[in-house]
């Protein structure tokens, strides 16, 4: 099997942190005080459990077949334990949203029984291709978090949980990528991956914002004054275009035969957070 030629910073393994967030307090609207903006965060924050644990779920298909390699290995458990807490923190905020009157619950069992199904349909290479691609998805998402100080406008608490996980993503982002470069460097079977990952995000992301839009009742003319304060924002992060700065962005830099995650070296935008992060929960 062919083996990466890359050499990146972070070679040191994902680390697995415990981390407890306390989202007593956390207003409805907690990005930007804006319906929009929050409905937006919240709509893919909700996938996260289901997705993280299909992530999980695809990359351990092939965990015997890598074994000559240690190190891989070794990231591949760090990768596991990292998506595990990820999805533990999600699940729970998504407790706060029932908590805050959405009925969130018909949404997710939809979400992931469909998820199961396509899973079902889709052979293991196809999943961990997939699984490759979205990881590229929320590292790019990741990356602006931290570049673009994408979540200066969010609530504390909610800014605490991103960070963490967008700081994460950064650092165990190539893992499910090395695998399948590992057990099928095809780039057909990549693309492939990065096509349904593409359709399946955009697809869950849109249909939970508008679940839980509908339930907040707004109306056609209330999203409008939303988002017309949030185009006219002088902090501008959370006006963004999602379609170009995530979408766009995420499929353009995939496409080259030679693409490797961390042609970004961002690994010092994760560790500078995480190292402060560290510092915080020990305080705390």
């Amino acid at each position: 099997m062919p083996t990466s030629t890359h050499t990146h910073a972070a070679d040191a393994m994902p680390t697995i942190r415990k981390r407890r967030f306390d989202f007593s307090g956390v207003p409805k609207y907690w990005y930007a005080k804006s319906a929009v903006a929050t409905h937006i965060s919240n709509g893919v924050n909700m996938l996260f459990p289901a997705g993280e644990r299909f992530f999980v779920r695809s990359v351990r298909h092939y965990l015997d077949l890598i074994q000559d390699d240690p190190e891989l290995v070794a990231q591949v458990r760090g990768f596991f334990g990292q998506e595990g807490a990820h999805a533990r923190e999600h699940d729970r905020f998504n407790e706060f949203l029932t908590e805050q009157g959405f009925e969130v619950a018909p949404f997710l069992k939809q979400y992931e029984a469909s998820m199961r199904f396509i899973e079902k349909l889709a052979p293991p290479a196809l999943r961990l291709s997939a699984t490759a691609a979205t990881e590229h998805f929320t590292a790019v998402m990741a990356h602006n978090a931290f570049d673009d100080a994408l979540f200066e406008q969010a609530d504390d608490r909610m800014r605490e949980l991103l960070l963490w996980h967008a700081a994460e993503e950064i650092e165990h982002k190539a893992v499910a990528f090395d695998v399948l470069q590992r057990v099928n460097p095809s780039y057909s079977l990549r693309m492939a991956g990065m096509a349904i990952a593409c359709a399946l995000l955009s697809f869950y992301w849109a249909w939970g914002t508008a679940t839980l839009l509908k339930q907040d009742g707004l109306t056609f003319a209330d999203l409008r004054r939303d988002l017309d304060t949030l185009r006219t924002s002088v902090e501008g992060g959370a006006s963004r275009s999602i379609a170009k700065d995530v979408f766009w962005k995420a499929i353009v830099t995939y496409l080259p035969r030679d693409f490797h995650p961390w042609d970004v070296d961002d690994y010092e935008l994760a560790t500078a957070f995480l190292d402060r992060d560290a510092v915080t929960a020990s305080a705390a």
